[in-house]
């Protein structure tokens, strides 16, 4: 027997004014499309913008169902949506905010499970990192450099 250890490594900005401005301004598109979220039954309001390397930005928010396996969380909505219209593109970077109607949020909140394997399926693909930031709808900002310090253990094509 061995043990493992598995280690990640995030940085923390204070706030939104702490990032670069071509950061903030993404982070920005992020909160705006946040507002679009169809969030009836969670409540929970979550947007997502996409930077290219073909300089474009895409953006989605999560949309949801009374079937609730049928919705779509903002990460997913946003990472098909370039795959679809911008398919050769490489993603450099994502900004993800999160807020809640009945209370505020204040920490960062990471993409769930299933938005984390489709980011790294898209990381996998390109070959490339794609750098996350994410936060709730003030306070602190967290950026990973990789999805693979927030899924450590991924999953791709060569286990099939």
């Amino acid at each position: 027997m061995k043990e493992i250890n598995i280690n990640t490594q995030l940085i923390a900005f204070e706030s939104l004014n702490e990032l670069s401005t071509n950061d903030q301004s993404l982070m920005q598109r992020a909160i705006e499309i946040r507002k679009n979220a169809y969030a009836p039954y969670s409540k929970f309001k979550v947007g997502a913008a996409i930077l290219l390397d073909n300089g474009q930005v895409v953006v989605g928010s999560n949309q949801e169902n009374a079937a609730y396996p049928s919705g779509l969380c903002a990460e997913r909505v946003a990472i098909f949506q370039s795959g679809a219209v911008y398919p050769d593109a490489k993603i450099v970077k994502m900004a993800i905010t999160a807020g809640s109607t009945e209370n505020k949020t204040t920490k960062p909140i990471p993409p769930c499970g299933a938005c984390r394997q489709s980011i790294f399926e898209y990381e996998f693909k390109q070959d490339a990192d794609i750098e996350i930031f994410f936060m709730g709808e003030t306070g602190e900002v967290y950026k990973s450099n990789s999805i693979k310090n927030l899924l450590p253990l991924t999953f791709d094509k060569n286990f099939l």
